[in-house]
């Protein structure tokens, strides 16, 4: 019930003012992207598809099923569009830079429920690699609006 009415928001967001009205009847246009500078070789879903599922995807929006087992690390990859991530569990990890340069290390254990901050805006993000250090595997649902 929950990942509906979080979908259902994020595609709201994506061509919906909350009114019934379109955006841009609304007053908010999407302001076109800059030009995305990696290849779409690195996108998510072909870089790293063991890590990464599509669920839903149109002209406005891509839903992702994110999973890093434990003790897994996924390969370098982006994501092109800006995105609503909502943490269904999560723990410690390390995230990666393009050139395997650790960026930062969360020793936060694993969380889950009301302990977790579940929802959180996410700009594109250039080549990365996340880590699982923890003993249990992060799940997310990653709504990208296009």
């Amino acid at each position: 019930m929950v990942f509906g009415v979080f979908v259902g928001v994020a595609l709201g967001a994506a061509g919906h003012s909350g009114t019934g009205q379109p955006l841009k009847a609304a007053g908010w246009e999407r302001q076109a992207a800059p030009p995305w500078p990696y290849p779409d070789s690195l996108d998510a879903v072909v870089a790293a598809p063991k890590f990464h599922r599509v669920l839903f995807e149109n002209d406005r929006v891509r839903v992702l099923e994110v999973t890093v087992p434990p003790h897994q690390r996924e390969p370098v990859h982006t994501h092109r569009w800006p995105s609503v991530i909502y943490k269904e569990q999560t723990g410690r990890g390390r995230y990666y830079d393009a050139t395997g340069q650790l960026v930062h290390e969360s020793t936060t254990p694993y969380r889950k429920g009301p302990d977790l901050v579940r929802a959180r805006w996410q700009a594109p993000e250039a080549p990365h690699a996340v880590e699982n250090t923890d003993e249990v595997a992060d799940r997310f649902i990653r709504v990208e609006l296009k």
